[in-house]
């Protein structure tokens, strides 16, 4: 079997409602959705859903680097060589994550396809129970939030996690709104993705966070920061967690060595998708770290991936790919029973993909190859 083809659609999602965390407000997200092709016919989807402040590419960007550098190097491969496939990706460019990952994810649904048998099996096997997902809540007024808090444990949801970092100073007033409206019904889980800045802000964010009974707090500080996680761990008591610092196995390996954080979130955007992330969580699990994956809010098709990813490997704690249902219309058609992912048992991803629906979100499209 043979990369024969590929097609990359640069889409535009749209959002039930704007998305609002520390670094940027959206009203849709924009998505690569990659088809390959092979030479006995069988299609594999994958997708790619860049971000400047967090995997370091635009959309534009991440279109060129496929069209014209790494799918280039990988027609003609066979999509079950994945080792091969990500070697020729990373002599052709250095970095560009999300665009690897939609490569990666696309073979890993090939392989599954023609193997009959989901990405999870693939991966080792699944775990008995399915994955889960928080309400992810944008930084929004306290009252608003408080509200938003209350429909969420109606609808079923057993976590939150409320994006902070906000430029108001009203991060406190908003946690606080939040735990009175729903009382410890709900776990509070809180991310500044990077917005509190520094250390001491941080620290002291932190500190007036504690009496809320947060789960956990996600990147306080600036990623390139990696010694401040230090000075938080000495002085507060809530558990770390790092995301945008943790994209390769160095970037992992100083915090193991710190031993300054207790969870890293990996995304399969930040690190070129399903493989290296298995490689990192491993990497977590033998330091004795717990694993999240995460969202860059991708659609049905690479939140598929995270899930079986999640599914397959023992580190893997935390799911919170939410994506799928922020969208009013989106691809794919993974299920969710909130606060359960269904995760389908199909070969590959087990997610359909809807060509009407590809083509009516298509703002551009490239083929390579055949």
């Amino acid at each position: 079997m043979k990369i024969t083809k590929a097609t990359i659609t640069r889409i535009d999602v749209p959002l039930k409602e704007p998305f609002v965390v520390a670094y940027d407000t959206y009203a849709t997200m924009p998505s690569i959705v990659l088809a390959l092709e092979t030479d006995d016919g069988l299609v594999g989807y994958g997708e790619s859903v860049p971000d400047a402040h967090v995997t370091g590419e635009t959309p534009g960007g991440a279109v060129e680097a496929l069209r014209t550098e790494l799918l280039p190097a990988v027609v003609g491969l066979d999509p079950f060589d994945i080792t091969a496939i990500h070697q020729r990706m990373d002599s052709a460019m250095k970095n560009n994550g999300s665009a690897k990952a939609a490569v990666d994810i696309a073979c890993w649904d090939l392989a599954g396809k023609a193997a009959g048998r989901p990405v999870y099996s693939l991966l080792g096997g699944r775990k008995p129970e399915n994955p889960t997902i928080a309400r992810v809540m944008s930084i929004l007024a306290p009252e608003v939030l408080a509200e938003q808090a209350v429909r969420a444990r109606e609808e079923g949801f057993r976590h939150l996690k409320m994006k902070l970092g906000g430029k108001d100073g009203l991060d406190v007033e908003r946690v606080r709104a939040v735990r009175a409206a729903i009382g410890h019904d709900l776990a509070i889980r809180v991310d500044a993705n990077q917005g509190w800045g520094d250390p001491a802000t941080a620290i002291a964010m932190i500190r007036e966070l504690e009496p809320f009974g947060i789960d956990w707090v996600e990147q306080p500080i600036r990623a390139d920061d990696v010694d401040g996680f230090e000075l938080i761990r000495a002085q507060v008591s809530v558990r770390l967690m790092a995301d945008e610092a943790v994209v390769t196995q160095g970037d992992l390996a100083r915090f193991v060595k710190a031993r300054s954080v207790d969870m890293v979130n990996l995304k399969l955007q930040k690190s070129g998708g399903i493989r290296a992330c298995h490689r990192l969580a491993t990497q977590a699990e033998l330091a004795g770290f717990s694993v999240q994956i995460g969202s860059m809010l991708e659609t049905s098709i690479a939140s598929a991936a995270g899930y079986h990813l999640a599914l397959a490997h023992p580190a893997i704690v935390s799911t919170e790919l939410s994506g799928p249902v922020k969208f009013s219309r989106e691809p794919g058609n993974l299920e969710f029973r909130i606060p359960e992912v269904l995760v389908s048992d199909k070969p590959g991803l087990g997610v359909d993909v809807d060509p009407d629906v590809l083509d009516d979100l298509a703002v551009a499209r490239f083929e390579v190859g055949a």
